[in-house]
């Protein structure tokens, strides 16, 4: 039977999905996200490494459970729409969209700081470009693409990893768990560290597109966090024994000076490589993710209309597409948003709160209710943990998206 114009084509399969999700992850935050957390929190970033993840697992389970009930594109738009109430689908709708295409924009410039940093802004557009191109022509050229690029990022974070262990200068007694910034410092550094782990939604989103969702998804969420978390916490013991926190928290380029360090200066150019390889890889899910949300949205009436159509050969939003690409290439030829990062982070930790209320809603039992309750209060902790500069910000774009909602409503009601 021939799909009809506005489905989708469910062409996604287990292993499809995970490098999907870890294309999404294993991405240009492990390159610079590092440094960061080890300023805010010394040696105790393993610390902020270990509950950022326990909170993505929560958060992971959360999305997993409701995912194979709506297996629809928009992932938490969806879910907090269905269990919640229209408002909530709408507001996490409205926080991923925005924090993630902030986040697009920051991985196009880092691309470009990595290929030609006197063009970073040039070569960001064309990088915003082609991937909307690749994104067009269909789920299976994607898909391909992110195996590629996974392939290539884990390789060279593998050799970061071998090469720092393996050198003199590495010294267990560097990851001696001191947290320079108390309590404080370790949830600001899971906050910070948040951001690299939140890639598996883009398996969410993506719900219309996998084949046999309630088996697939369920899967392939956790299988692809993970291989991420092992990947993160090698990465990290390996940088931190070179470097220790005050060098870490000093590096602008963690890893490359990591391996200068070890005495293997000429793999600098294959981690600057691997960085803006990384960088493309989360662009292209990233727009991935935004498009499908920005169509689950335009088909309930929160976005025009248009942007629901999916084309008839290719199967994908390609208006949505478009019009990400449109808005993302245009701040990436005008704004330097690496400090939007932060901001990023409190809006997907108000998606992922969403997504775990919802999921608290499909069972009365106790024991169902624990991983929800768990996420939900690590997403409000370590959102308000950020720096205050993105907690204000984020709050008030936020309240922005509120504001529309109310202003739509009354307009409908007049």
């Amino acid at each position: 039977m021939a799909q009809s114009g506005s489905e989708l084509r469910r062409t996604l399969g287990v292993g499809d999905a995970v490098v999907i999700g870890l294309g999404s992850m294993v991405g240009a935050g492990i390159f610079a996200a590092l440094g960061p957390a080890a300023r805010a929190a010394g040696s105790g970033l393993l610390l902020g490494l270990a509950v950022a993840a326990v909170v993505a697992y929560c958060n992971a389970m959360s999305s997993a459970r409701l995912a194979a009930l709506y297996p629809a594109s928009g992932g938490t738009y969806v879910y907090g729409r269905e269990r919640l109430g229209a408002f909530w689908g709408y507001l996490a709708g409205w926080s991923f969209i925005v924090g993630k295409t902030a986040s697009c924009a920051a991985m196009a410039l880092t691309v470009g700081a990595y290929v030609w940093p006197g063009q970073a802004h040039a070569v960001a557009v064309g990088a915003v470009v082609a991937l909307t191109a690749v994104n067009y022509g269909g789920m299976h050229k994607s898909a391909r693409l992110t195996r590629v690029i996974v392939s290539v990022v884990l390789a060279v974070l593998a050799s970061v990893v071998v090469v720092c262990l393996g050198s003199d200068a590495s010294d267990a007694g560097r990851l001696d768990v001191g947290v320079s910034g108390g309590a404080g410092g370790v949830l600001q550094a899971a906050g910070l560290l948040f951001f690299a782990f939140a890639g598996y939604a883009r398996i969410a989103t993506l719900g219309e597109e996998v084949r046999d969702p309630a088996r697939t998804i369920p899967r392939a969420i956790p299988m692809a966090l993970g291989v991420a978390l092992v990947v993160y916490a090698a990465v990290a013991v390996a940088v931190l024994s070179v470097l220790g926190p005050e060098g870490l928290g000093r590096a602008s380029a963690p890893l490359a000076d990591a391996v200068r360090t070890a005495g293997v200066p000429g793999l600098v150019p294959v981690v600057r490589v691997g960085a803006a390889v990384a960088a493309l890889g989360s662009l292209l899910a990233l727009i991935l993710g935004v498009s499908r949300t920005t169509l689950a949205m335009a088909r309930d009436g929160h976005l025009p209309g248009a942007l629901a159509e999916v084309h008839p050969r290719f199967q994908v939003p390609h208006r949505a597409e478009l019009a990400v690409g449109a808005v993302v290439a245009a701040l990436a030829a005008t704004v330097d948003v690496r400090g939007a990062i932060g901001f990023s982070s409190f809006g997907v930790l108000a998606y992922y709160a969403v997504a775990n209320a919802s999921a608290w809603t499909l069972s009365s039992a106790p024991a169902a209710r624990l991983v929800p309750v768990v996420g939900l209060v690590g997403c409000v902790t370590l959102a308000f943990a950020l720096p205050a500069l993105s907690v204000v910000v984020g709050a008030a774009v936020l309240g922005v998206g509120v504001a529309a909602y109310g202003v739509r409503g009354w307009w409908r009601t007049a």
